[in-house]
C-alpha cells in the first residue's frame, strides 16, 4: 500500500469535497480517500499496483489538477460544476 498527498488547484468546499471522494473511491485499487480543504490537498491509499496517474486524471477530469499543472479556464469551470454535483449530492444524502 502507498499513501500520498496530492495538492490540486480549484478546490472550494465541502460539495467538491463530496464530488472527489466519490469519484476516486470508485477507482479500484483506492483504498481510503481524504480530502482537505484548508490546505487543498487529498490524502491517498492505494494499492501498489495501481498507478497513480490513474487518480490525477481522474482529479483532472473532475476540474481538479495538480497545483503544479497549467489552470486554464475550462478546468476551472469543471470544478464548478463538480462542486454544485457534491453540493447537490449533500442534500439528498
Amino acid at each position: 500500500m502507498k499513501t500520498e498527498t496530492i495538492y490540486i488547484a480549484n478546490l472550494k468546499c465541502g460539495g467538491c469535497a463530496t464530488t472527489i471522494t466519490k469519484e476516486l473511491s470508485a477507482i479500484e485499487g483506492l483504498e481510503k480517500v481524504t480530502v482537505n480543504n484548508d490546505t487543498d490537498s487529498v490524502e491517498v491509499t492505494y494499492e501498489d499496483q495501481l498507478d497513480r496517474s490513474v487518480i490525477t486524471s481522474k482529479l483532472h477530469h473532475l476540474g481538479y489538477p495538480e497545483a503544479t499543472e497549467e489552470n486554464g479556464l475550462l478546468l476551472q469551470l469543471k470544478s464548478y460544476a463538480s462542486c454544485m454535483i457534491g453540493r447537490i449530492n449533500n442534500l439528498t444524502d
